[in-house]
């Protein structure tokens, strides 16, 4: 492995409400991070992150190459061909990553004030942002969510890093590799390799959009279909021309992809496309609609392009231009694994205490000295933890020793 370097922890001015990685990192956005002894760790752009939060600031550790290599460096725009990117820009980096740009309480009093429902469910899932990924990530990590759970697009995900992606530095003994590029899974023993490795009929699609992406669309196609208004990573100005992209035209150039769908293009577009009024519709989404606003009566998991579209444009005219974020927070409130913070009940907690009970036994002959006896009680409380935030520790144990004379 090249030569590392390994900065020093530091940290961003960061409230909970602004951001909270414990539920933004989990909720369906992004595949890669893996949690090790309490802090988030991922490759991103040949840098190995680690981060940690506490409830007024975000804490980071970077571990990377002394050079990035050309296969995983940020695409440059033209005019900055000189850009050092071995330089640190950590921090620019995770402002641009987790949007830091958009004042989320700000947004969240926007959808509290246009929606009742919103108003209801965000106080406990606050902190929720759309994460700016890059797009060529998000485009084969979506494509591996159709018709899966979190968990396995994960572990996909990860095998795609594993086997295709340069290896960039290692926690714990346990690896971390930078996402592959598509030159890397276009070629012709792909497919066949992803089969063996549990990617079903997903394979062909990953390996068929490598290929298009990487000898059908010109250098920087993903790119280009990128928000004007949240360009993607390295952030660079954008010279106006009359040919700006819109969101229907990056979906509808996404939807020409192999395996992409409205809704993996919708994906797309809002997580690492920067068009935050994609509203991505899948049956949570649906399930939703019909709950919680009388959206339609009809029970499907299919949907027709004029329901799908349908479904999109009620949110957008509820929650506006940035709908796609309003969207992911009442997502996140509908998963299994987030049922007890949506549901705000206390958690019952066994508490064990353990009591040492000691007894006297006195000799007549020698009055002085006492012999004990010792015997240990097991005893077993039940109590009840109050949630009040998504980062904090609902477990508690406590044990305690008493001498009884």
């Amino acid at each position: 492995m090249p030569p590392v370097h390994i900065s020093e922890w530091r940290k961003l001015p960061l409230s909970l409400t602004d951001l909270c990685i414990e539920t933004t990192l989990r909720c369906g956005q992004s595949f890669r991070w893996r949690k090790i002894n309490d802090e988030w760790n991922c490759v991103l752009y040949g840098r190995l992150l680690s981060l940690k939060q506490e409830k007024s600031h975000l804490h980071y550790r970077v571990i990377s190459p002394k050079t990035i290599p050309a296969a995983i460096a940020p695409p440059v725009s033209p005019g900055n061909e000189s850009e050092d990117y071995s330089a640190d820009n950590t921090e620019a980096l995770l402002k641009h990553y987790f949007s830091l740009k958009h004042d989320l309480s700000a947004l969240y009093d926007q959808w509290s004030e246009s929606d009742a429902n919103f108003r209801k469910k965000a106080p406990k899932f606050t902190g929720i942002r759309i994460l700016s990924q890059d797009p060529w990530e998000a485009l084969i990590g979506f494509i591996c969510s159709s018709n899966n759970n979190i968990s396995r697009i994960s572990q996909m995900v990860h095998k795609l890093c594993k086997y295709y992606g340069p290896l960039i530095g290692s926690i714990e003994d346990e690896a971390f590799h930078d996402f592959p590029t598509p030159q890397a899974l276009s070629g012709k023993k792909v497919e066949a390799h992803l089969r063996e490795l549990g990617f079903g009929y997903r394979a062909k699609y990953i390996a068929e959009t490598a290929r298009i992406v990487s000898e059908e669309r010109p250098e920087g196609w993903l790119q280009s279909l990128v928000n004007p208004e949240n360009p993607g990573w390295p952030v660079t100005s954008i010279a106006k021309s009359t040919d700006q992209p819109t969101y229907r035209d990056a979906h509808e150039q996404l939807l020409l992809l192999a395996g992409v769908g409205p809704k993996v293009a919708d994906c797309v577009c809002l997580m690492g496309l920067g068009w935050g009024e994609a509203v991505p519709v899948d049956t949570h989404v649906w399930q939703i609609a019909q709950r919680d606003y009388k959206f339609g009566k009809v029970k499907t998991k299919t949907f027709s392009k004029a329901m799908y579209d349908s479904v999109g444009d009620h949110f957008r005219k509820i929650w506006g231009r940035q709908a796609g974020w309003a969207q992911s927070v009442l997502f996140t409130a509908n998963l299994k694994s987030f049922s007890e913070q949506a549901s705000g009940k206390a958690e019952v907690v066994e508490v064990k205490v353990e009591v040492e009970k000691v007894e006297t036994d006195a000799s007549a002959d020698e009055p002085a000295p006492r012999s004990r006896k010792r015997s240990r009680i097991a005893v077993v409380e039940t109590v009840k933890v109050e949630n009040h935030t998504s980062t904090e520790n609902r477990r508690s144990s406590r044990k305690r020793r008493m001498v009884m004379d």
